[in-house]
């Protein structure tokens, strides 16, 4: 269990919890050539996650795979948001012997039922009939699952995305406000200040690409960064859920983080090419009341994958702690 590995960094991560209703500071993270943490501390072996658990939810009819691990007594939900290109699974679910870096094991290992969507065309829920997913549809849809997050639980979920899946979870927290309480931007590409024209003409036929083991790679470029084996693990468990690119539409649809009214924490590596600094803080500043940034110095893009874990855990579970919603 992580708890005992960030006791000491929770406390200071919470105290920063509490300034998310202030503008962003403008301060940056410490420069590239900060030395990377100790490493994560092994498994425990009293300590088993909770099971793997699979659910579906019908949004219009299409059928959207839900991956959860639920603990006994659940103080909250949170729902996690793949990126661009791989499925929940490989994302949030890495096993790999001797290092905790399955971040639903960690976040339920501190309390939480821990959901994960598969979004339309990835992982273990089919693509639309259409063959694309777009913006709008992926928002509704992980709406739903929000829906069966919550189930029992006094609070709304959390919603965490990470690198485009960030930019959905803003547009569903914007388009369904009730169903979500606070909002994780995870190594988020910055929208733009005024949304892009539309495309002239509706997109050709699917491209269904083969994803390849270099993308799969593409995200690991701290040395030292990784525990062993969780690079080749990545690999593996990548091209096995997703060995066809998924096909997008209508990108020109994001939020612009203007119209987010719940509590928004944006937590990024410093090293993350993903992520403007600059840009992220000027549009998190429009959002009203500002919002809290965590900057994980020395880490990359896939900053909770690294030894960055413990914190990175510390900080998502301490700013959900301080600011879960009640159910209207």
């Amino acid at each position: 269990m992580l708890r005992p590995a960030v006791a000491l960094l929770a406390a200071s991560l919470l105290a920063c919890a509490g300034e998310a209703a202030k503008p962003v500071a403008p301060e940056v993270a410490a420069p590239p050539t900060t030395p990377p943490p100790a490493p994560a501390p092994p498994v425990p072996e009293d300590s088993p996650p909770p099971a793997l658990e699979r659910a579906s939810v019908a949004v219009g009819g299409h059928s959207i795979a839900v991956h959860f691990k639920r603990p006994p007594a659940p103080w909250g939900a949170i729902v996690l948001v793949h990126g661009r290109t791989w499925s929940a699974l490989p994302d949030f679910d890495l096993q790999v012997p001797g290092a905790r870096v399955s971040l639903m094991d960690n976040l339920a290992a501190e309390g939480l039922a821990v959901y994960a969507i598969d979004l339309r065309g990835y992982g273990s829920t089919a693509r639309d009939p259409s063959g694309y997913t777009d913006p709008i549809q992926a928002a509704d849809d992980l709406a739903a699952v929000a829906g069966l997050a919550g189930a029992g639980l006094p609070t709304r979920p959390a919603v965490l995305g990470w690198s485009l899946g960030a930019r959905v979870a803003a547009l569903a927290a914007e388009r369904h406000a009730d169903a979500f309480g606070p909002v994780i931007l995870y190594g988020s590409p910055c929208p733009p200040p005024a949304p892009p024209s539309p495309p002239a003409a509706p997109p050709g036929p699917p491209a269904r690409a083969s994803n390849t083991e270099a993308a799969a790679r593409s995200d690991f470029i701290t040395p030292d960064a990784l525990e062993p084996g969780v690079a080749d693990a990545f690999v593996a468990a990548a091209l096995a859920a997703d060995p066809v690119k998924a096909d997008w539409r209508d990108l020109h649809v994001w939020a612009d983080f203007t119209r987010l009214r719940a509590p928004v924490l944006a937590i990024h590596g410093d090293r993350d090419p993903v992520v403007t600094p600059s840009c992220l803080r000027e549009r998190l500043a429009q959002i009203p009341g500002g919002a809290q940034i965590e900057v994980l110095a020395g880490y990359d893009h896939a900053a909770h994958l690294e030894r960055a874990a413990p914190r990175f855990v510390a900080a998502v579970v301490g700013f959900v702690r301080k600011h879960s919603s009640p159910r209207g």
